[in-house]
């Protein structure tokens, strides 16, 4: 409320009526439930991850619950894009990184984040529908992946692993342990080609990203998606719901426990 609005206000309403409006007001918009998405408003939602393989979509899913935490993330790993493996991970925790797990497993893949930093519209809708609409989101996923296997883009290759089963498709890593992060239009991909033909190379593969034992504290131990019972398990079933959320502490199989002491950020100097 403006300060004139205020003003007028007061004159017609006791102090106690008018503490209680305000309240009310700054308070139903975050505890209100959102509006639900339709499918195709989730199809377009999911439409830019929905062939990423499946032990990083889960992450990805999980870390866009945590939406405010993103930015942060991706400026960190942009500022130590020159560390991977144990390095990487020593980075972390040395600097004592305060996000959720979910949100630290994306660090080693910098373009991951950013793409998630630039459009933090997008990412907040994903978390919400991730929080509120889980198992479509998960249906939209489904759907798009059919889309692409039938119109002859998504098959098994040096990269990922495509399995079918039960109805559901699985994207995995060909090589286990080494994930490829996918670039593709999906505007091309989940559309009919022309003359039923598809466009050779249209989804590319950045380098392989190796993620060891030593990022078992932040959910690569066992990260998957079961698809017929739309759970996501991060070392866990994650169930973090919108009802509930602020209190939601994610069972890691190997918790991260932060290191005792003040927060400490290293930072690369770069010379010109």
């Amino acid at each position: 409320m403006n300060t004139r609005f205020n003003s007028f206000v007061r004159r017609w309403l006791s102090a106690e009526a008018f503490l209680l409006i305000c309240i009310a007001l700054s308070t139903h918009p975050a505890s209100a439930q959102p509006v639900r998405l339709t499918p195709g408003q989730l199809d377009e939602l999911v439409s830019r991850i929905a062939l990423y393989p499946d032990p990083l979509l889960a992450q990805i899913l999980a870390a866009s619950t945590y939406w405010d935490q993103i930015p942060e993330a991706a400026a960190w790993a942009r500022q130590h894009s020159n560390l991977t493996g144990e390095a990487l991970a020593e980075a972390i925790r040395q600097d004592n990184l305060p996000w959720d797990p979910s949100v630290i497993a994306l660090l080693p893949f910098p373009s991951v984040l950013e793409m998630m930093a630039r459009d933090p519209v997008w990412v907040q809708q994903l978390g919400t529908a991730v929080l509120t609409q889980r198992e479509d989101v998960m249906d939209a996923i489904q759907r798009l992946r059919r889309k692409a296997m039938e119109f002859g883009y998504l098959q098994s290759n040096n990269y990922i692993t495509v399995n079918a089963n039960q109805g559901y498709i699985e994207l995995l890593p060909a090589t286990p342990g080494v994930i490829y992060v996918p670039t593709y239009d999906p505007l091309m991909l989940f559309t009919r080609p022309v003359g039923g033909v598809a466009i050779a190379g249209a989804i590319r593969f950045g380098p392989g990203i190796t993620i060891g034992a030593s990022f078992a504290p932040w959910g690569w131990t066992t990260p998957v998606l079961i698809w017929p019972r739309h759970t996501i398990v991060i070392d866990r079933p994650w169930e973090r719901r919108w009802e509930g959320r602020e209190h939601y502490v994610h069972p890691y199989l190997h918790p991260w426990v932060r290191p005792a002491g003040p927060r400490v950020e290293r930072h690369a100097i770069r010379r010109l």
